[in-house]
C-alpha cells in the first residue's frame, strides 16, 4: 500500500469515527484540513504550502486535465 491510499483509508476512517460522533462529515473535513494544514505548516514553508493548495484548489474538476498535461 502507498502513502497516498493509507491516507484516503485513514481519512475514510476519521471521518466515519466523527459521523459515529454526531458530526457532520463536511464539518468534519474543513476541521481535518485545517488541521493538516497546522500541521504541515511545521514542516514546510508557508508559501510552497500555499501553492500545494492553490495547485489542488485548481484542480478539483476531475474532468478537466492538469495544466501541465498535453492533450
Amino acid at each position: 500500500m502507498g502513502v497516498h491510499e493509507w491516507a484516503r483509508q485513514d481519512l475514510e476512517r476519521s471521518v466515519q469515527c466523527a459521523q459515529e460522533q454526531g458530526f457532520d462529515p463536511a464539518l468534519a473535513l474543513r476541521a481535518l484540513l485545517s488541521a493538516v494544514v497546522e500541521r504541515s505548516r511545521l514542516q514546510r514553508d508557508g508559501a510552497d504550502l500555499a501553492a500545494e493548495l492553490q495547485f489542488l484548489a485548481d484542480n478539483l474538476d476531475d474532468e478537466r486535465d492538469y495544466g501541465f498535461m498535453r492533450p
